[in-house]
C-alpha cells in the first residue's frame, strides 16, 4: 500500500493532532482552538521544514484566510500539454542526433583507461552509468538528511521532555525505521505517527518487514 501523502502543515493541541492540511486549514484550526482556550501548547508544524509556523489569527475568518492566501499564493495549475502531432517539426540536420550528448574533456590515470577500454559498451557508456548511479545515490542521501532533520525539528519542539528523547533522536539520524518506532512506542501516538511521516514518508501502520 502506498504511503499516505504528507499534508503542507500539521496543528496539534499538545500532543494531539488537530488537523493536518493546507494552510488555510491549519490557520483556521489554531483559531478555533485559541478561541477555545485549548490547553496547548497549540503548534503549527510546517512539514517541509519540521519548523512552527505562526499565523496571525486576529479579526474575522475572512480576514484570516485573506493572510494566508497572500502568503501561501497558489501556483497556477499547468494546462495540457499540446499534443505531439500539433507542434512544429524541428529540422533535422546532417549526422547521428545528438541526444543530448555533450562532448567534453575527461582526463583519467592510465590504469582508468585500461579498466574503462575492459567494459562492455565503451568508455563513454560506462561512464554514464556511473555517474548515473552516483546521482541517485546522492539524491537518496540527500532525502534522508532531509527527513531526518524535518523530524528532528518537530521532535525538538513538541517531545524534548519526553523519556526516551536522546535514544529517540539516536536512531532517527541511523535512519533506523524499526528501531526508531520501537524507540517511540511509549509515546503518544500523534507524536509517534507524525515523526515517522516526516522521518519515514510513511506512518506507523506500516507493517515491519
Amino acid at each position: 500500500m502506498p504511503a499516505q501523502e504528507l499534508a503542507p502543515f500539521s496543528c496539534f493541541d499538545g500532543h494531539r493532532l488537530v488537523v493536518s492540511g493546507t494552510p488555510a486549514m491549519a490557520a483556521l484550526a489554531l483559531k478555533q482552538l485559541r478561541a477555545d482556550s485549548a490547553a496547548g501548547p497549540l503548534l503549527v508544524f510546517d512539514n517541509a521544514t519540521g519548523r512552527t509556523h505562526d499565523f496571525d489569527t486576529r479579526g474575522s475568518d475572512a480576514q484570516l484566510l485573506a493572510r494566508v492566501a497572500k502568503a501561501f499564493p497558489v501556483a497556477p495549475a499547468a494546462g495540457p500539454e499540446p499534443p505531439a502531432e500539433a507542434l512544429p517539426a524541428a529540422p533535422r540536420g546532417r549526422g547521428r542526433p545528438k541526444l543530448g550528448v555533450v562532448a567534453r574533456e575527461v582526463t583519467l590515470l592510465s590504469r582508468h583507461w585500461a579498466w574503462l577500454a575492459e567494459q562492455p559498451g565503451g568508455a563513454s557508456v560506462v561512464l554514464r552509468r556511473l555517474v548515473e548511479a552516483a546521482s541517485r545515490e546522492g539524491a537518496d542521501k540527500d532525502r534522508r538528511r532531509r527527513d531526518s532533520e524535518r523530524a528532528y525539528h518537530f521532535l525538538q519542539t513538541i517531545a524534548g521532555d519526553l523519556p526516551g528523547f536522546e535514544e529517540v533522536i539516536r536512531v532517527l539520524f541511523a535512519h533506523d525505521r524499526d528501531r526508531f518506532l520501537a524507540a517511540l512506542q511509549a509515546w503518544p501516538e500523534d507524536v509517534r505517527r507524525h515523526a515517522l511521516w516526516l522521518a519515514f514518508d510513511d506512518s506507523a501502520e506500516r507493517t515491519n518487514s
